[in-house]
């Protein structure tokens, strides 16, 4: 958690069957991970809009608070979500409960 919002680890799959939030994931690192795959293809940024607004979208909140702020060009990414943490993290809990299983 950062201040007014938070930066979530995501493993990012472009030109997935459906867009979809498949649950946590540990890389090979050890790091944790929230696995999301995408319609979008990995090109001219469109995976990484697409991956912004799914994430909004399943949280309900605005297009404009979620962005990729690391990890552009790569799979494994740093998603930056300005909203109340608390409020977040509460969000991130059902929505993890709901797709992820």
């Amino acid at each position: 958690m950062t201040d007014g919002g938070i930066e979530l680890a995501i493993r990012l799959t472009p030109s997935a069957a459906a867009d979809r939030i498949d649950g946590p994931v540990t890389d090979h690192s050890g790091q944790s991970r929230l696995k999301i795959r995408v319609r979008a293809v990995a090109e001219n940024n469109r995976a990484n809009r697409a991956v912004e607004a799914l994430v909004a979208k399943r949280l309900k909140i605005a297009k404009s608070l979620v962005r990729v702020t690391s990890g552009a060009t790569c799979r494994n990414k740093i998603l930056r979500i300005d909203h109340d943490p608390e409020d977040l993290s509460g969000r991130l809990v059902r929505l993890i409960g709901e797709e992820g299983g």
